[in-house]
């Protein structure tokens, strides 16, 4: 019979999360406060006229049909629906993920999360106006990034996570295999 020391450093043995879907508390977060500063934008900001707040920054209220980097935005309209299925299938197959993380897989907790919230906010957008607000606007030497959003920050932070614990989480399980074979 294993002893308890033994099977908590075993990555196998490790139990799943108790209540992991309590952490979709960081997706209500992110489309709150998505979908107040997006109100907030479209009602103070005229739309493509920039509002300086610092010399690398801006407020500019511009409106995305397409994705990332306004991907397929050009396109007679059919992406709207095509980018909404895929935040709807994103925010389902990601929530199942989550309802099955280990205990010790917490930044998977908050990264998935933060996915969610970050596509749910947008999957908003796109059903209601046509279009996903973007209204933050970063740019250096006459080159603009283009503008996003709080949803796009919380989409972008969940993937870092989920890169980061892809990379640590497998070194910390291989150590802990490791010390289970001593």
């Amino acid at each position: 019979m294993p002893n308890a020391s033994s099977t908590t450093n075993d990555p196998n043995q490790w139990p799943p999360m108790r209540r992991p879907l309590r952490w979709l508390w960081l997706a209500v977060v992110i489309i709150v406060l998505d979908l107040l500063t997006k109100y907030t934008a479209s009602h103070f900001l005229n739309y493509a006229q920039p509002v300086e707040v610092l010399p690398f920054f801006n407020l500019t209220l511009l409106h995305n049909t397409g994705a990332a980097f306004s991907f397929l935005a050009d396109h007679p309209g059919w992406q709207r629906w095509f980018f909404a299925l895929i935040a709807i299938g994103a925010s389902i197959g990601l929530t199942v993920w989550l309802s099955r993380i280990r205990a010790d897989e917490k930044l998977l907790a908050v990264a998935l999360p933060l996915i969610i919230g970050g596509a749910l906010g947008n999957l908003y957008d796109r059903l209601v106006h046509g279009y996903v607000v973007d209204f933050l606007s970063f740019h250096a030497a006459g080159w603009y990034y283009p503008a996003f959003n709080v949803a796009d920050i919380g989409i972008t932070l969940g993937a870092v996570g989920l890169i980061w614990e892809s990379v640590m989480g497998d070194r910390r399980r291989k150590k802990a295999a490791l010390q289970q074979r001593d």
